[in-house]
């Protein structure tokens, strides 16, 4: 009786084994889900984002990306200003309230630059092309995935860190174990201090082909603390 026991446990340990994900093949059957057809490689759309966060009036802002033509814009109203954000490869426009060249003193009074309009394509692209945003240069896709609980649900964790010559942080993105659904993300600076934040997304808009999330709510990891929430829509 002993030998049939030891080798349906070898079995059904190889077949358990078999069975498990490395990182990269998590993330291409995530990709698979939000990216069935490879769109995101050749994405024109344009997308309208709510930032609700608390004792804040609202931001409405417009966004466009046209990957093929390296072509970004963001346009939002904050209360009675809007400012415009327009990047053409390595040309960078602002405008504010209409004005096409605004001056220097009104570039620095609304923290107006370069530097911040390649913050908010980086940001824009980055989040709302996830997960396939993972296959870029740069990113070190961990082989290990882990099951592990955020709130309740189980969830398949895969982490990312990144060369040093792109970005220091380390992020988790959490996938929903039967459709690999990507439904939570976390980023730290500094793991060993429980910094950084995590953001959930609930409900889902389809844009030419791409799965984004709805909403994307964002809490503060050290304490849960709520942020904000970003609210997704494909027309005004």
């Amino acid at each position: 009786m002993k030998k049939p026991l030891i080798l349906i446990v070898l079995l059904f340990s190889i077949q358990s084994f078999s069975q498990e994900l490395t990182g990269n093949q998590l993330l291409e059957k995530a990709i698979q889900y939000h990216d069935p057809n490879g769109n995101w490689n050749t994405f024109k759309g344009t997308l309208f984002v709510t930032m609700e966060t608390p004792k804040s009036p609202k931001r409405e802002s417009e966004i466009q990306i046209d990957i093929p033509n390296q072509f970004f814009l963001v346009k939002a109203k904050s209360g009675k200003n809007i400012f415009e954000y327009r990047i053409k490869k390595d040309s960078v426009q602002i405008v504010f309230n209409g004005d096409k060249n605004p001056s220097e003193e009104i570039l620095k009074m609304n923290r107006l630059s370069r530097e911040r309009a390649k913050m908010y394509q980086n940001y824009y692209t980055f989040l709302y092309g996830l997960p396939m945003k993972l296959k870029d240069p740069g990113t070190v896709i961990h082989l290990k995935v882990e099951n592990k609980k955020f709130k309740g649900k189980p969830y398949l964790v895969l982490k990312a860190t990144y060369k040093k010559e792109v970005g220091k942080d380390t992020w988790y993105f959490y996938f929903n174990p039967k459709t690999y659904a990507m439904e939570v993300y976390q980023f730290f600076h500094d793991e060993t201090k429980n910094d950084g934040e995590y953001i959930l997304l609930t409900g889902e808009e389809t844009v030419n082909g791409v799965k984004m999330p709805k909403k994307r709510a964002w809490f503060i990891n050290k304490d849960n603390k709520y942020l904000g929430t970003d609210v997704l829509k494909i027309d005004k």
